[in-house]
């Protein structure tokens, strides 16, 4: 048997040698492969292994939701056989910016992200989390969902439970409280701390309080993920602010959905790349994420000043009922649209308003014209805060630069994240949440050619699943989590547009979850074989809830 083994090592160093494909096995499995069984076999497929090296041509087999051998596997005999024919077979996308905290118990097939290629999401992004991922896990666990789910914890989430929508300096025993609950969380199986800067109650919060937040993340082998504090003026002291907290707590930063905002930037992307670059010259294990659109989407309620917000919606109708206080919010309003180059707010784009859903899909400055007033900015303020009045609104803002979006999706430490959340068809939404990956591999990979392919699916895949530390995730190898794609990268595109955001993406051809064909020839089966991914810090005896929350 030795002898064996070494005429099949000195064979397989021949073959890479000369370039040809070698066979990998799973440990513990017979040297000889011949009546090797698997539960799926993929053949004929364009290997992209995620690594961001070139692809290779090999067969891959699944046995118990894991990969098992990868090659040429001509004896392998298998449940079921998929010809890939050549197309791409990849890992799974893992979409590190994700909102999905209730919407997906309503629509747990989540088909926009499968049809899209995505078989994980972080969620848990600008500083909103479930109130107890414990809680959360379990429900993923047992109601059963078609995607992996990895969690940040919430820095708004956490201040909320203790300080309500206060704008008010943390007292020490506030902070203290609060740092428990970011080391329950973690225990519980977060893999990080996120910040909402621009949100209630986080937008308050000190520089020092969210260093000391951090502390208790990294103790437990979390990241920190920001929604920074400005990404338009003041968007250096912004990033800044992030990587002084990543220094200050000693652990890793991802910069949340990197951009520059507001005609006034514009062009500024190649000043806040190097901050980027400069802080891992120095050490910092920094990267960002994007989104491949020159639109963000968020509440209508951020283009209200800071002090304004304070106590939530209620809170700000009963402000703009004040006509004094309704004037000095307006006036701020005004100038702050001036300084950022604005010409009037028809950037500014309902995607959904709950009292009248006619609006949905039209910008502020149509609305303002259909209200009879004239089309100056001080009447569409006005139209703004009458839609505040009533209830606010989920709004699209075209406020980014192409050149901007190109120019940081070069960045190689960049990754793929829709920002989205699971979507029922209703509403005009960013159309994100459907075509994300299959915009990034379509119109800039192909057409534009701003990336490689192989690039683009490292940033999809390994890159993500390193900095999150989602073990057994990311790349196609013998061991790993059985999370793959199958895609003809002549064909994906996103279909989802603005004025129709409700459309899959086309060109993804099989989407493995664990083993399980959750997309089959285009098709979702509604098979859920997604679960909860733990953090590093995740000890199970946390998961049962402690005395800490219950005592706030």
């Amino acid at each position: 048997m030795l002898k064996v083994k070494v005429l099949l090592n000195a064979l397989c160093t021949m073959a890479l040698l000369v370039g040809c494909t070698t066979i990998a096995v799973a440990p513990g499995r017979n040297d000889t492969i011949q009546n090797s069984d698997a539960d799926i076999l993929i053949r004929n497929g364009r290997i992209i292994d995620g690594t961001g090296n070139s692809w290779f041509l090999a067969d891959l087999a699944i046995r118990d939701g894991k990969i098992v051998a990868i090659g040429k596997l001509d004896h392998y005999k298998a449940s079921r056989t998929l010809d890939a024919k050549r197309q791409i077979v990849a890992p799974g996308f893992i979409d590190v910016h994700a909102h999905i905290e209730f919407g997906l118990f309503e629509n747990p097939t989540a088909n926009h992200y499968v049809h899209d290629g995505v078989t994980t999401v972080v969620t848990g992004n600008c500083g909103g989390s479930a109130d107890s991922l414990a809680e959360f896990f379990t429900r993923i666990d047992t109601t059963g969902t078609s995607i992996n789910v990895a969690s940040l914890v919430g820095h708004n989430t956490v201040r909320r439970q203790v300080l309500g929508l206060a704008n008010r300096e943390a007292s020490p025993d506030d902070q203290r409280r609060m740092e428990a609950l970011v080391e329950q969380a973690m225990q519980q199986g977060a893999v990080g701390l996120s910040t909402g800067l621009i949100y209630l109650p986080g937008l308050y919060s000190s520089t020092d309080e969210v260093i000391g937040l951090a502390r208790a993340a990294a103790r437990h082998r979390g990241i920190y993920a920001s929604h920074i504090r400005n990404e338009g003026n003041k968007v250096v002291d912004a990033i800044n602010e992030a990587l002084n907290i990543g220094r200050a707590a000693n652990m890793p930063v991802q910069i949340s959905h990197f951009k520059v905002s507001a005609p006034a930037n514009w062009g500024r992307s190649r000043e806040t790349l190097a901050l980027i670059e400069r802080a891992r010259s120095e050490g910092l294990d920094v990267t960002i994420d994007q989104y491949p659109y020159t639109a963000s989407s968020t509440t209508l309620s951020v283009m209200l000043p800071d002090w304004a917000v304070e106590g939530g919606i209620d809170a700000i109708g009963k402000r703009l009922a004040d006509p004094a206080q309704r004037r000095k919010i307006a006036a701020e309003m005004l100038n702050n649209a001036r300084e950022n180059k604005r010409p009037d707010f028809s950037y500014a784009v309902v995607a959904r308003h709950a009292a009248d859903a006619s609006l949905n899909g039209k910008n502020l400055s149509v609305i303002n014209l259909q209200k009879g007033r004239p089309a100056t900015m001080e009447a569409e303020i006005e139209t703004l805060l009458d839609l505040l009045v009533a209830g606010g609104a989920q709004m699209v803002y075209h406020g980014m630069n192409e050149d901007d979006v190109r120019f940081i999706m070069r960045y190689p430490f960049n990754m793929v994240g829709a920002d989205g959340g699971v979507q029922n068809g209703k509403g005009m939404p960013h159309p994100r949440s459907y075509g994300t990956n299959a915009r990034v591999l379509g119109k800039y990979v192909r057409e534009e050619k701003v990336i490689t392919l192989e690039e683009a699916i490292r940033r999809m895949t390994s890159l993500a699943a390193q900095k999150f530390q989602l073990k057994d995730r990311g790349l196609l190898r013998v061991g790993f989590a059985a999370d793959i794609v199958i895609f003809d990268e002549t064909q994906i595109i996103d279909k989802a547009t603005f004025d129709a955001p409700h459309q899959f993406s086309s060109g993804i051809s099989y989407v493995l979850v664990n083993g399980k064909s959750v997309i089959d020839a285009g098709r979702h089966t509604g098979i859920r074989s997604g679960i909860a991914l733990k953090g590093a810090g995740f000890l199970p005896a946390a998961g049962a809830e402690s005395n800490i929350r219950r005592s706030i």
